[in-house]
C-alpha cells in the first residue's frame, strides 16, 4: 500500500484523470440501478405491498391478472386448503377516471378487496373504507398530484360509476397507474354495471380475478393439485408478468451489465498501460528482491483506492440528486441496493487490475533492465 499511495501521490494528474472516467461510469450505474428500482416499484408496488404469498388464477392466464377470472368455487377450496382468512378475492381493473380541479381524465387501476382482510390498504390520510360503504374509495397518493382530494369525486368513464376519495394510501401503483380501492359491494356493482345487469339483480355473482393466499409452498402445492384448470404462483411470479415489467427491467439490467463491463475494461486497459510504461522500474524493483506478491498487491490497491473514491463521490452526487428530483421521477435506490452495487463495481475493478497483475508476474528483471537501460 505504502508503494501504491506513493506512486500515487507522484502521478496526481494520471490518476485523477482515470478517477473522473470511473466516477462517471459508477455515477451511471447507480442512477440507472436508481431509475430501474423506481420503475419497477410504479409498476408493480401495489402487488409487491401486498402479504400475500402466492395468487390463484386461472391456468391459461399467463399469470395475469387481467386474463384471469375465478369464482366462488375457487374461493371455496382454497379457505378450505389454507383457512378462510387466509385466501381472500382479489378483482382487478383498469379504466379511467375523471375528477379533480381540473377534470383531466386519469388512468387508474382499480382492486376489489375485502375491506376488513389484510389487503386492506394502509390509510395515510382521510379515512377507511368499510365493507358497508358505498361508493367510497381509497386511492394513491399519486392522485393528489392529479388535483384529488378527499372528499373528490371520481367518475369512471367505461361505467359511468362515480366514487367518493374517502382517504389516501401510499406506494400502490399497478402497471404505472395509481391504485384505487374499493369493496366487493362497489366491486359487484362495477361487474355488473360492466356486464349489463341491473344494478341489483341478486342472480349475478360478479366474478373477480385472484385469490390472494397466505400460505406455505405445500399448501399452494397442494392447491393447485386439487383445482384443475387453475395455477397458484408466487408473488414474485405475479409481480414478473405484469405486462411491460419483465421487458422494462430487461432492458435496464442490461444496461447495468454493460456499464460494469465498460467499468473493468477501462480499468483493464489504464493500468496494462501504466504496467507497461512502469517495466523498467519493476525490473530493478525485482532485481533488489523486491517480491512479485508485492508489486502485485500494489497494482490491486490502486484499483481498490481509485474505485472506493470514485463510489464514495458518485453516492453523495446521486444521494443530492435524489433529493432535488421532483416526486414523478420514478427512482428508488435503497441503501441495501447501494452496497450491494458498490460491492459489484469493487469487485469488478479488481477484476479488471489482474490483467496489469499478471503482467507485473510476467515481467523478467534482466530483460526489463536492459529495455530500460536501451
Amino acid at each position: 500500500m505504502y508503494l501504491a499511495l506513493r506512486e500515487m501521490r507522484f502521478a496526481k494528474t494520471r490518476y485523477l484523470l482515470i478517477m473522473a472516467i470511473m466516477l462517471l461510469v459508477s455515477f451511471l450505474v447507480l442512477f440507472v440501478t436508481g431509475l430501474a428500482g423506481g420503475l419497477a416499484y410504479a409498476n408493480a408496488s401495489a402487488v409487491e405491498n401486498m402479504p400475500a404469498t402466492h395468487f390463484l388464477m386461472q391456468q391459461d392466464a399467463s399469470q395475469r391478472f387481467a386474463r384471469s377470472i375465478v369464482g366462488e368455487k375457487e374461493l371455496n377450496t382454497a379457505r378450505s386448503v389454507v383457512g378462510d382468512a387466509n385466501a381472500q378475492r382479489l378483482g382487478v381493473q383498469m379504466t379511467t377516471v375523471t375528477g379533480g380541479t381540473d377534470g383531466m381524465k386519469t388512468d387508474i387501476t382499480l382492486f376489489g378487496v375485502d375491506m376488513g382482510s389484510w389487503l386492506a390498504p394502509t390509510v395515510v390520510s382521510g379515512l377507511a373504507v368499510s365493507n358497508t360503504g358505498a361508493g367510497e374509495v381509497v386511492v394513491d397518493r399519486k392522485l393528489a398530484e392529479e388535483g384529488i382530494t378527499v372528499g373528490s369525486l371520481l367518475h369512471d368513464q367505461t361505467t359511468g360509476l362515480t366514487w367518493t376519495v374517502s382517504g389516501f394510501t401510499e406506494n400502490q401503483s399497478f402497471s404505472h397507474t395509481p391504485a384505487v380501492f374499493m369493496n366487493l359491494s362497489d366491486w359487484q356493482q362495477l361487474k355488473q354495471q360492466m356486464a349489463g345487469r341491473a344494478a341489483a339483480d341478486p342472480s349475478f355473482a360478479a366474478p373477480f380475478n385472484a385469490i390472494a393466499i397466505q400460505a406455505t409452498d405445500a399448501e399452494a402445492e397442494l392447491l393447485s393439485q386439487q383445482l384443475e384448470g387453475t395455477v397458484v404462483i408466487t408473488q414474485k411470479q405475479a409481480v414478473a408478468s405484469i405486462p411491460g415489467y419483465k421487458e422494462e427491467q430487461g432492458s435496464l439490467m442490461m444496461m447495468i451489465g454493460f456499464l460494469f463491463v465498460i467499468s473493468a475494461f477501462v480499468l483493464a486497459v489504464f493500468f496494462y498501460v501504466i504496467t507497461i510504461q512502469k517495466a523498467g522500474q519493476f525490473g530493478i524493483l525485482k532485481a533488489i528482491g523486491t517480491k512479485t506478491i508485492y508489486l502485485a498487491r500494489s497494482v490491486v490497491a490502486q484499483a481498490l483506492v481509485l474505485a472506493a473514491a470514485s463510489l464514495a463521490v458518485s453516492c453523495m452526487l446521486v444521494a443530492a440528486m435524489q433529493a432535488v428530483l421532483p416526486a414523478s421521477m420514478p427512482f428508488q435506490l435503497s441503501p441495501v441496493t447501494i452496497g450491494y452495487t458498490c460491492l459489484l463495481f469493487i469487485a469488478m475493478s479488481l477484476l479488471g487490475s489482474l490483467v496489469s497483475v499478471l503482467q507485473v508476474a510476467r515481467t523478467d528483471a534482466l530483460d526489463a533492465i536492459g529495455r530500460a537501460a536501451g
